[in-house]
């Protein structure tokens, strides 16, 4: 079986497990099924705990050394990431990963480069507790906030002091509202057949014929596939000894397959999200582009391909509270 053929049938099954859109064209008077379908709108949930865990998210207090919140590597007026291939943790070593995006977060079904979680309150406790993260521990982090602002604010959402279990569950709520629908792709699969422009348009239907959306589907157009980093041909690997990202998941189960297996990415605002891949080996959306095509697809594509599908990728850019998403300069 070719891996067009096994991306065509992938496609289809994802069609039952992801669910699909339903788009109406004018011109042909026919409706298709699509493998990407519109992101919905946050939820309603407690406004007395989504500001608490917004003012958590943006807090140092949060550190073990006062010096580090949570949107000091996903800052949401930069995509909800970082502008730099891997953070610097607390002992000035580099992060083993490039900072995932926060936006669209609760919409994976795995989380983290490896897809070593599928609870954002898990992700968000070892990211707390990893020493070279935010390094703190819970006795010390649970005393601060107890004789700070914050306890009336914890007294108000929960009618109780802080606690391990309110401290998470304030911070996945306001993480569950950080949702960006709306994007001019969103609009199109609800019918805004005219939105797109013929280069856009050609850039999807690119996307769909190479097999991108093979891995790349649902209402997050990515987020809960595993797939191997080079199918046809190994990206050139880090060059550092001591790294170990190109790894992937095999640095969790220690099994051969898992080698250089990595949770495949949500494609949802990626035209702000620049460096890209697990190490941010890729300054630019036209570069991930072109090393996708060769070492997942096994292709050799023309820049105005590229450039199509990269005109595409744009489109899928959202609006937070209702404002068209953009990456301050």
């Amino acid at each position: 079986m070719s891996m067009r053929t096994a991306g065509i049938i992938l496609t289809f099954t994802l069609f039952i497990a992801c669910g699909v859109a339903s788009v109406f064209s004018s011109d042909t008077g026919v409706r298709t099924r699509e493998a990407i379908s519109p992101l919905e709108p946050a939820p309603a949930l407690d406004p007395h705990k989504i500001t608490l865990g917004e003012e958590l998210f943006q807090d140092p207090i949060l550190s073990g050394k006062n010096q580090l919140s949570c949107s000091a590597c996903h800052d949401l007026d930069v995509g909800g990431t970082a502008r730099m291939p891997r953070t610097v943790g607390y002992s000035g070593r580099l992060h083993r990963y490039n900072a995932p995006t926060i936006f669209n977060v609760a919409n994976n079904y795995r989380l983290g480069w490896r897809g070593n979680f599928t609870s954002l309150e898990k992700q968000n406790e070892v990211v707390l507790l990893d020493p070279d993260l935010m390094a703190s521990d819970w006795p010390t982090l649970l005393g601060k906030l107890r004789h700070s602002r914050y306890a009336p604010l914890f007294e108000r959402a929960y009618a109780e002091e802080p606690s391990r279990d309110t401290v998470l569950d304030a911070l996945v709520t306001y993480q569950k509202t950080l949702v960006t629908p709306n994007s001019r792709f969103d609009r199109y699969l609800k019918g805004e057949a005219d939105i797109l422009t013929s280069q856009e348009m050609r850039g999807y239907q690119l996307f769909k014929d190479l097999g991108c959306v093979s891995c790349h589907q649902g209402s997050n157009i990515g987020g809960n596939l595993f797939q191997v980093f080079g199918i046809f041909s190994r990206p050139q690997p880090n060059t550092d000894p001591s790294y170990d990202g190109d790894l992937g998941r095999f640095t969790i189960t220690h099994a051969d397959a898992d080698i250089g297996v990595f949770r495949v990415p949500s494609l949802r605002n990626v035209g702000l999200t620049a460096p890209y891949f697990h190490d941010g080996r890729s300054a630019t959306l036209a570069d991930a582009v072109d090393v996708m095509a060769k070492s997942q697809l096994g292709e050799e594509i023309q820049k105005a391909d590229i450039d199509a599908i990269v005109s595409f990728l744009n489109t899928l850019t959202g609006e937070y509270k209702g404002l068209p998403l953009k990456a301050k300069k």
